[in-house]
């Protein structure tokens, strides 16, 4: 490898990122303000919606000041280190407050699921009093008293429920009882939640106390557990109490945000709408959109998927491409995904913007930008993938199994590489408007990747023009290889335009041959192919490396009459090479140019072009050309190269002008001259001299 393709090399992903970067923290802070605002703004639209109306009517809550408590209090103090896994738990394994709130939810959600299946139990479905009463979760907040409240219509606790499951941290109720179910041998849905018993502990980081009050159906009171998480506990028997939890948390002094309605709202829109259950809020309903990627994709009509689109991305536009696919294999995965019809904003052109999509398990957010379930060229899809089989850490916001990851990975790129095919194929004309604008994040994603499988995926979506196909039609490289007659080369030209493609006297001798060439006009294209280097087996040549490496080229041994003779070829490379001395390495002759009497040629052009954009800047002249290496190649047919033989021995001083003047020319062309103006000193300084001799 040449000195100026590792240098290239070293370059190229550096540059090409900064080419689509928007590398401002004050944009990408005020982008993120604007879209957490539209997000609100598109919730409270769904919530207009479902209401319509704001009136006394649509109030519904269950949260009454009716417990009272009686007897004696019991005091307990928490098992399992329970000082320090508090400490834990309330300072460093969460890195949110707000998600005591999603943790709350989650576990209401789980009391209701137990009770579900209880209820719908032969054995133990008639001993449950109430059991045709409706399922929600209710929250209210106050901010004079600064408290936060949760209750539920699930199953409930008895004291010794409450011991166990509230008094041994790490105890999971919820795992238990899913094991309970296991063993049974039950055929029904398990949607339980939590797996961790930790969750509820969550709430010491918002409270300097809480209380608890519950009451099973296997109860005929209720109880009350109260704690300031020090490490002791209380239970009391209560009456008053609704069949269900209720958990009353006493904000502390810095966390008086969490007793704003607003604050509140937002949270739950955030990590908790899609619960199955309804939850409400101050009486009103708060998770009013459906998890429509749970859905058969048949039955969620358009405008269902432009709303969620919006609630889901907070943007204004509409998707242009929606994938909804369900699949069991190799992993459980529910998808929804969608491709902006808006082109790409400053914000997502940077790497730094975090992924669109979210992930969830039984609905309930794990974490909302994730970016390691899609590669980073992908960030600007949107959507929401649902997986039960990703295990989760204690605090739900790391994954634990980095291999389930790499495999949930692997198959949504892809998932989302095959439809973005489909849909090429299906209407290519629609292809290509989406190509125009998200192109260039195909492009960073095999300049970027190590992994050559995962290179060529993205190369599928790739599209160019063809030689052989009129201006403007664009093929892909898989349909460049179903034309191929022979050999395993795709080749390629990276040119600014068709015109100065089809006029390139690299393309001369492989037009003449009707070899089929890719044209490439966009910025980085020819990078882009460099990177990936083959393509399901077929080696990607750029036309100026098939002229430099074909060595059939240099056989002189039929030039023919109007060539000249070996002697002279050889006189005339020795005297070019003298004169160009610093800057050629070598000089040959060659048989593929028919039309132009010279090129150049270097070990790598689209490197060597990179180089020259934007490492040579401030380089000596000398130097650069050390590193490119250029060789020259000259027609031995052509009258100007024949006339610059004669030249030398006849005006030594024009030869070398015209010489240095073809070199120079030949750069230019090459696309290796950093500012081409350099070319009027010596153009001036050759017409000079012809003009001399009249």
């Amino acid at each position: 490898m040449s000195s100026v393709t590792r240098i290239a090399r070293l370059t190229a992903t550096r540059n090409f990122l900064k080419y689509a970067e928007n590398s401002t923290s004050r944009i990408r802070n005020y982008i993120y303000k604007e879209q957490r605002h539209t997000g609100l703004l598109i919730h409270a639209r769904f919530q207009h919606t479902e209401t319509q109306t704001n009136d006394k009517d649509d109030y519904h809550s269950i949260i009454k000041n009716t417990e009272k408590t009686i007897g004696e209090s019991s005091k307990h103090e928490f098992q399992a280190e329970t000082r320090m896994l508090l400490d834990i738990v309330a300072r460093s394994l969460y890195s949110e407050k707000e998600v005591f709130i999603r943790e709350l939810i989650s576990n209401a959600s789980d009391a209701l699921e137990k009770f579900k299946y209880i209820a719908l139990s032969e054995s133990e479905g008639q001993q449950i009093s109430d059991k045709d009463r409706s399922l929600e979760i209710h929250i209210s907040t106050d901010k004079n008293s600064r408290t936060f409240t949760i209750q539920d219509t699930g199953i409930g606790m008895t004291k010794d429920e409450l011991v166990q499951n509230l008094g041994i941290i790490a105890k999971s109720g919820s795992k238990a009882f899913i094991e309970q179910v296991k063993q049974q041998q039950a055929t029904g849905d398990n949607n339980i939640i939590g797996q961790f018993g930790v969750g509820f502990y969550s709430a010491f980081m918002v409270a300097d106390k809480v209380e608890v009050f519950t009451r099973s159906s296997k109860d005929e009171h209720g109880w009350k557990w109260t704690s300031d998480g020090t490490g002791n506990y209380e239970i009391q028997p209560a009456e008053g109490v609704s069949f269900g939890t209720k958990i009353i948390l006493h904000l502390k002094g810095d966390c008086r945000e969490f007793a704003d309605d607003d604050t509140i709202n937002a949270i739950i829109t955030k990590y908790s709408n899609f619960v199955g259950s309804p939850i409400y809020l101050n009486g009103k309903k708060a998770n009013i959109v459906q998890p429509l990627w749970l859905k058969d994709a048949k039955s969620v009509n358009n405008n269902e998927h432009i709303d969620f689109y919006k609630f889901i991305s907070g943007s204004y536009d509409v998707p242009r491409y929606i994938l909804h696919y369900k699949t069991d294999v190799p992993l459980s995965i529910a998808a929804l995904l969608y491709f902006p019809e808006g082109k790409p904003g400053l914000f997502e052109m940077s790497r730094e913007t975090e992924s669109g999509v979210a992930l969830y398990t039984k609905k309930v957010l794990i974490k909302n930008r994730t970016d390691n379930i899609l590669p980073k060229w992908l960030r600007f899809v949107k959507g929401v993938v649902d997986s039960e089989d990703i295990p989760l850490n204690l605090s739900r916001e790391l994954l634990q199994n980095s291999n389930l990851i790499r495999k949930l990975r692997d198959v949504l790129t892809g998932r989302v590489t095959k439809f973005l095919i489909d849909q090429l194929k299906k209407d290519q004309t629609e292809y290509e408007k989406f190509y125009q604008d998200y192109g260039i994040f195909i492009k960073e994603g095999i300049i970027t990747n190590h992994n050559q499988t995962e290179k060529e995926d993205a190369a599928k979506l790739l599209l160019f023009e063809s030689s052989h196909l009129e201006p403007e039609k664009k093929i892909t490289l898989s349909d460049y290889i179903t034309r191929a007659k022979e050999g395993r080369t795709i080749f390629y030209l990276a040119a600014p335009s068709r015109n100065l493609a089809e006029s390139s006297p690299y393309y001369e001798s492989l037009k003449k041959k009707q070899q089929e060439v890719l044209f490439c006009y966009e910025p980085y294209d020819e990078l882009v192919l460099m990177q990936l280097q083959q393509f399901q087996g077929y080696k990607l040549i750029s036309v100026e490396k098939d002229m430099r490496d074909d060595k059939a080229a240099n056989d002189l041994t039929n030039l023919g009459e109007d060539s000249l003779k070996r002697s002279e070829i050889n006189e005339l490379s020795d005297w070019l090479k003298e004169k160009l001395a610093g800057k050629v390495m070598s000089v040959n002759a060659t048989t593929r140019l028919e039309s132009h009497p010279c090129v150049v040629t270097v070990e790598e052009m689209a490197a060597a072009r990179h180089f020259i954009r934007t490492q040579s800047h401030g380089l000596p002249e000398d130097r650069r050309y050390a590193i490119l290496q250029p060789q020259f190649e000259i027609n031995p047919t052509h009258p100007i190269i024949k006339k610059m033989y004669k030249l030398k021995s006849s005006d030594p001083e024009l030869a070398e002008l015209l010489a240095k003047q073809l070199f120079a020319n030949s750069m230019v062309g090459a696309g290796l001259v950093e500012d081409p103006r350099v070319l009027l000193t010596s153009m001036n300084d050759l017409l000079a001299k012809v003009l001399d001799k009249h």
